[in-house]
C-alpha cells in the first residue's frame, strides 16, 4: 500500500485510446511540470509513459515499473507522508483573481469556437477579458498548424511578444503566454525548446484543464497539456461571444476526423471524429436565438458525417448513406442521428435565423441534405465542396476516396436539387508528384464547376501525415507557387463570370457592419455567402411601407447588385425585409415567370 500511495503522490496519470492507440498523460510535480501528453506514434509498450522531455518505452528501458521503484525509494524532492502538496499545485481550481486574458485568433472558424469555448471557462474560474496585449496578464494563441505558413506566423508573433514580456516590471503580475489549439499539439518540444517564453500548452481537447495550467504557470512552472480525448466534445460549455458586437455565431457540433487524407495533419492533432449530444447543441441555438443572433455556421472537421449515438436505441442500426462514387478508408457508420437530422431541427428553432454549415467533405451529401437544403428558407443554398484536385491521379494520392467524374457528377446533382446553389471549394496546388497534366485538369475543373468562392493553396507538407511517410514532395517551391497563381487566376475569372449573372437581381443580405474601405458604406453576406457592399442610407421597412429605417448590423435588407466582381457584389438597398417575407416574393416571382406573365 505504501509502494501505491507513493505511486499516486508522484504521479497523477490519464489514460486514452486514440486511432488505437495508447496515450498516458503525466503530471510530475517533482520536476514542476504539468504534462499530459498523447504520442500518435505507437507505443514501445502497453506501459509507455510520456514525460517532459519525450516518451519512455521499452526501448529507453523505462517504463511503469521503474516509475513504481522510484516511488517506493522516495527520490529526492518527493513528498514525506507529512508534507503538504507543492505551493504551485496547491488550490488549482482557484479562481482567476481577476487576472487579465487576452486572446488573439488564428485559421479556420474552429478556432474562433475553440477561443469562445476557451474564453466561457477562463471568465467562469474569475479571468476577465483585456482589451489589448499590452493590458493583459495572460495572453493566448489560438493556432492552426494545417499549412507552414500559418505556424510560421505564429513563430512570428511570438518573438514580437518576447520584448512586451521583457518589458514587465517587478511590480507588475508576470506576462504569461500560451499556445492553444493544433499548434500545440504538433510542435509541443519545438515551442517549449526554442521559445523560452511560452508558459502554456494546450491542445484542442485541454482547455478544461485551462485554469490549472495557468495556476502552475503563475508559479514559473511550465504547464502542458495536449492530450487528446476520444469523447470530449466541450457540450456542456455554452461559448461566450468574443465579439459581442456580431449577429453570427460558430457552433461546433463535432470534433476531430477520420477520414485521413493524406495531406492533412487534422487527425493528429485533433484526433478521431466524435459528435456532439444534439440536444446541447439545440439548447445553445436556442440561447442564441433568444440572443438576438441571426446567423450560425454549423462546425466540424468533417462537419457533416455528424453521427449522435448518445439518445438513439442501440438497435437502430440503418448506415451511412454517402455520395454515389465516394468511398471511405473507415468503417461505415451504424445508428445514431445523422447530419439531416441535426440539420432539421436546428433550421426549426428560428425560421429567421440563417444556418450554414462547414467544412464538409463531399462523401456525405446524401439526398436528404440536399432536399433539406433547398426546402428551408433559412438554410442557406450555398455549399463547400472541397474538391483539392481536378486530377484522378493526385485524387488518389491524397486518399480522397473519389474520382474526377464522381465529383463533377455530385455537383450537377447538387445543382438540380438545388437551382442556383452557390458553391465554394479548395484546392492545393503541387501536390506530391503533381505533373503538369495533373495541374491542367485542376484548371479545367474550376473552369466546368465554376465557383463562387474558393480558398486555394500550396501544398506544404506535414510531419506524420500519410505523404509525409509515403510521398515524394517532388514539386519545387517556384512551380507550386506558379500553379498556385494560375489557378488563383482561372478561379477569379470564372468567380467574376458567375458574380456578373448576378447583376440586376435582388439578393436578401445580412448587414455585418460598415465597409472597411468606406466610411459611408456598409456591407454584409447575401445567401451565397458573397460579399455585398451598398450605401449607409435609410431604407423602407418593407417592400410596401412608406416609413424609413437606418440599417443595422444584424439587418436583413433586399439589395438590387448593380455591380460585380470576383470576390464581392455592389448594390443599392431597397427596403428591410425578412428571411419569411423574402422567401415569399422569390416564390411569388417564379411562379410569374414560369407562368409567362
Amino acid at each position: 500500500m505504501g509502494t501505491l500511495r507513493a505511486v499516486s503522490r508522484l504521479l497523477d496519470y490519464s489514460v486514452s485510446r486514440v486511432n488505437g492507440q495508447l496515450g498516458v498523460g503525466l503530471r510530475a510535480p517533482v520536476a514542476g511540470t504539468a504534462v499530459r501528453r498523447y504520442s500518435p506514434d505507437p507505443p514501445a509498450s502497453a506501459n509507455t509513459l510520456t514525460l517532459a522531455g519525450g516518451r519512455a518505452g521499452a526501448g529507453d528501458g523505462l517504463g511503469l515499473r521503474d516509475f513504481i521503484r522510484a516511488a517506493s525509494d522516495e527520490p529526492a524532492g518527493g513528498l514525506a507522508e507529512d508534507e503538504d502538496e507543492p505551493p504551485y499545485l496547491s488550490g488549482v481550481t482557484a479562481a482567476g483573481g481577476g487576472r487579465k486574458v487576452y486572446f488573439e485568433t488564428y485559421g479556420c472558424q474552429m478556432n474562433v469556437n475553440d477561443t469562445e469555448i476557451a474564453w466561457a471557462i477562463l471568465q467562469k474560474n474569475g479571468y476577465v477579458k483585456a482589451s489589448s496585449c499590452t493590458e493583459a496578464d495572460v495572453i493566448l494563441l489560438v493556432t492552426c498548424s494545417i499549412r507552414e505558413k500559418a505556424e510560421q506566423t505564429i513563430w512570428n508573433r511570438l518573438k514580437q511578444l518576447a520584448s512586451l514580456k521583457s518589458k514587465r516590471t517587478k511590480s507588475q503580475v508576470p506576462l504569461k503566454i500560451g499556445i492553444l489549439g493544433c499548434m500545440a499539439e504538433r510542435l509541443k518540444e519545438e515551442i517549449l525548446e526554442k521559445e523560452k517564453l511560452v508558459d502554456v500548452l494546450a491542445g484542442p481537447d485541454a482547455y478544461r484543464d485551462l485554469p490549472r495550467l495557468l495556476t502552475v504557470a503563475g508559479a514559473g512552472q511550465k504547464a502542458v497539456n495536449v492530450l487528446l480525448s476520444l469523447d470530449e466534445t466541450y457540450a456542456d460549455v455554452m461559448p461566450v461571444q468574443v465579439n459581442s458586437e456580431t449577429k453570427s455565431a460558430f457552433i461546433s457540433i463535432m470534433r476531430g476526423c477520420n477520414n485521413m487524407c493524406s495531406y492533412c495533419i487534422v487527425p493528429f492533432t485533433r484526433g478521431r471524429e466524435r459528435s456532439r449530444p444534439i440536444a446541447s447543441i439545440l439548447q445553445e441555438i436556442r440561447m442564441l436565438s433568444d440572443q438576438g443572433m441571426k446567423e450560425v455556421t454549423l462546425l466540424g472537421q468533417n462537419v457533416n458525417s455528424y453521427c449522435d449515438t448518445s439518445e438513439v436505441p442501440f438497435d437502430m442500426k440503418e448506415p451511412t448513406h454517402l455520395s454515389r462514387g465516394f468511398r471511405t478508408i473507415y468503417r461505415n457508420k451504424l445508428g445514431g442521428l445523422r447530419f439531416a437530422d441535426l440539420l432539421d431541427q436546428v433550421s426549426r428553432i428560428d425560421p429567421e435565423m440563417r444556418i450554414r454549415f462547414t467544412s464538409p467533405h463531399p462523401k456525405d451529401f446524401p439526398d436528404e441534405v440536399l432536399q433539406l437544403i433547398q426546402e428551408r428558407a433559412n438554410i442557406c443554398k450555398q455549399i463547400h465542396l472541397p474538391a483539392q484536385s481536378g486530377s484522378t491521379a493526385v485524387l488518389t494520392a491524397m486518399r480522397r476516396g473519389y474520382t474526377r467524374e464522381a465529383y463533377l457528377e455530385l455537383v450537377e446533382h447538387v445543382r438540380r436539387i438545388i437551382p442556383g446553389v452557390s458553391l465554394s471549394s479548395d484546392f492545393i496546388a503541387g501536390f506530391c508528384e503533381e505533373t503538369e497534366d495533373d495541374h491542367f485538369q485542376t484548371i479545367s475543373l474550376l473552369r466546368q464547376v465554376q465557383y463562387n468562392v474558393g480558398y486555394l493553396f500550396a501544398y506544404s507538407m506535414r510531419k506524420k501525415t500519410h505523404s509525409y511517410h509515403r510521398l515524394q514532395d517532388s514539386v519545387p517551391a517556384i512551380v507550386k507557387q506558379r500553379r498556385l497563381e494560375e489557378l488563383i487566376a482561372v478561379f477569379r475569372e470564372e468567380a467574376a463570370k458567375l458574380n456578373s449573372e448576378l447583376i440586376g437581381t435582388e439578393q436578401v443580405v445580412l448587414v455585418e457592419g460598415a465597409s472597411k474601405r468606406s466610411t459611408v458604406e456598409l456591407c454584409g453576406r447575401s445567401d451565397g455567402n458573397i460579399k455585398v457592399i451598398f450605401p449607409a442610407v435609410e431604407i423602407p421597412c418593407d417592400w410596401s411601407s412608406g416609413m424609413l429605417a437606418p440599417i443595422r448590423p444584424g439587418d436583413y435588407i433586399s439589395v438590387q447588385i448593380t455591380s460585380a466582381s470576383s470576390q464581392s457584389l455592389k448594390g443599392a438597398p431597397i427596403c428591410h425585409t425578412t428571411l419569411n417575407d423574402s422567401a415569399k416574393m422569390i416564390s411569388k416571382q417564379l411562379r410569374t415567370v414560369s407562368s409567362g406573365q
